[in-house]
């Protein structure tokens, strides 16, 4: 790792780097653990949709608020407070489910409010990145946020199966461990506040963000393109149905799946930090295009093996974007609106995966699994040729 004997040297961003591992891989675990729950309660394809929706709708609720909080306060305890609300939740998941409590309507109460603490953590973590390191170690420091992200994918879930034989409570339980594992490591780092902002707060203020994404055309092409292609063909809800129903594998099988496209970003994102990209609009387009083919394939396959191949090389395609969009939203933000933006950042990344879970599940229960998937991936090539049309700028893009 080009970048382990530098920033990892670093105690503060070494402390970031381990914080973000713990709090990912204990969201993994759990994802894992209530997907598998869920479904085993009534096989209906629409409970998994509707976890990834709930999920999802406090980023949409709370991204304004979310944004002018992260830019007006102590970053690194807002983070630190919304790891301990994880922990809680989680020890009281482990509970529930011991005592056989831990039902259809109390996840869904659950998870919303997980998914609240999830929509202040992930934006804040975000934006103390940039004070933690020199503006020039930035890009590097970004492949190695995403290599710890994918380091937490592909441990979280397949220890969170491995786990869940044992039973829900012992996954629950050792993430509300991870979870607090991760406020320690936060709780050392320095205490900066954003940049002084002296606007007061108004709909102005609340907005900026969405302004300043609106007037960068490079910068809304590049998040609306991964935003719809995933949208479309995502098919992580769909998981468990697959495991059960299709590969007829059984948790383990669900962990691994869920992990070979974490797997794939994460060799990508060791590649790209020895080979930055030059040419980041073609790549884009063509990472998109990849997604949605590999997609395909995985909709259509029988075997465990294939499934996880096509998982793999998605979860490749996929980083590609993840790295580009990351770098272009933390060097092209000033660091006093960078919460606000970051904020609608990760709205659009959570629109991609938690909503694209929910159009997942339902599409599955009108046309079933394999429909669903297959035409996913072929919205995702329909949506990088649109894009390539409809924003020239993006496509012409060199870094």
């Amino acid at each position: 790792m080009p970048w382990a004997n530098g920033l990892l040297a670093q105690a503060a961003f070494r402390r970031f780097w381990f914080t973000r591992v713990a709090t990912i891989m204990a969201f993994q675990m759990m994802a894992v653990g209530l997907g598998w729950q869920i479904y085993s309660l009534r096989h209906q394809a629409m409970d998994l949709g509707y976890l990834g929706l709930i999920s999802f709708l406090p980023s949409v609720f709370l991204v304004l608020i979310i944004g002018q909080t992260a830019d007006h306060f102590a970053r690194s305890k807002i983070v630190l407070t919304c790891q301990l609300v994880g922990a809680a939740l989680a020890l009281l998941m482990a509970v529930l489910a011991a005592t056989g409590q831990l039902n259809r309507e109390l996840i869904f109460i659950l998870i919303f409010i997980l998914g609240s603490a999830r929509a202040f953590e992930s934006p804040t973590l975000a934006s103390v990145l940039p004070t933690l390191v020199d503006e020039a170690d930035l890009p590097q420091a970004i492949s190695a946020s995403s290599a710890a992200m994918q380091i937490a994918v592909i441990s979280g879930p397949a220890l969170g199966g491995l786990l869940y034989v044992l039973g829900p409570q012992v996954v629950y339980g050792t993430a509300a461990m991870l979870y607090l594992t991760a406020a320690y490591s936060l709780s050392a780092l320095p205490r900066t506040r954003p940049t002084p902002n002296p606007q007061r707060v108004s709909l102005q203020t609340l907005l900026a963000g969405v302004r300043f994404i609106r007037h960068h055309r490079v910068v809304l092409g590049t998040l609306s393109l991964d935003l719809f292609a995933v949208l479309l063909g995502g098919a992580t809800a769909l998981l468990p149905m697959y495991a059960r129903d299709i590969l007829h594998t059984g948790p383990w099988g669900l962990g691994l799946m869920r992990t070979a496209p974490a797997v794939g970003a994460l060799i990508i994102s060791l590649w790209l930090s020895r080979h930055p990209l030059k040419e980041t609009g073609l790549g884009m387009f063509v990472a998109v295009a990849g997604f949605g083919i590999f997609t395909v394939i995985f909709g259509l396959s029988s075997h465990l093996w294939l499934s996880l191949m096509a998982l793999f090389l998605a979860g490749a395609s996929d980083m590609i974007s993840v790295v580009i969009r990351s770098a272009m939203v933390q060097l092209e933000t000033p660091d006093d609106m960078r919460g606000r933006v970051n904020a609608v950042n990760f709205l659009f990344i959570g629109t991609s995966n938690q909503l694209g879970e929910f159009e997942s599940g339902v599409t599955a229960a009108w046309l079933g699994p394999i429909r669903a998937v297959v035409l996913g991936g072929m919205g995702s090539l329909l949506i990088a040729l649109l894009w390539w049309h409809w924003f020239p700028e993006l496509r012409k893009r060199r870094m």
